[in-house]
């Protein structure tokens, strides 16, 4: 089974995308997004890595609805930032030390932080011990810092990471 269908989750969600990208709900829209959907994960099999270890699928469901309300909050902020014009804008670098050990892990933490909105994953050290984000707007270094380790870095600890 795993050999004909390695990623069923991912063989729907890709099925899912095709169908809003189409805008179709027709049977051969459908037929095309799963014969896509099945086919993908297929020819890719080579490039993934080992199974993710998820150790709490609450926590991850939490943390990608936590991190969908900071997009659609984020968003609303940056609009009303470049309403206000750019004098009320205070952008900044800040180092966030991590806690993070793994590839995945560190690289979902710069990923997320680089899709909310008015912050940006710039520069990992090469001990990968500290990411450096850009934010549009800081008015504290530390509580951005301090936000992006509460909200961010701690339950992707929780769910990819060993004790």
């Amino acid at each position: 089974m795993k050999r004909w269908l390695p990623h069923p989750l991912l063989t729907l969600l890709l099925a899912l995308i095709w169908m809003v990208l189409t805008n179709s709900l027709t049977p051969g829209s459908l037929l095309l997004g799963l014969g896509l959907g099945w086919l993908i994960p297929i020819f890719t099999r080579p490039f993934w890595p080992d199974p993710l270890p998820v150790r709490r699928p609450l926590t991850l469901m939490r943390f990608l609805i936590l991190v969908g309300y900071d997009i659609l909050v984020a968003n609303l902020a940056v609009a009303w930032l470049i309403l206000r014009g750019p004098r009320h804008i205070r952008p900044a670098f800040v180092m966030v030390p991590l806690e993070l050990r793994s590839e995945l892990a560190i690289s979902l933490l710069a990923n997320m932080v680089s899709l909310t909105p008015g912050t940006v994953s710039s520069w990992l050290s090469p001990d990968r011990r500290i990411l450096v984000v850009q934010g549009l707007n800081v008015a504290d270094p530390e509580a951005l810092v301090d936000t992006i380790k509460r909200r961010y870095e701690a339950p992707i600890r929780e769910v990819f990471e060993p004790c």
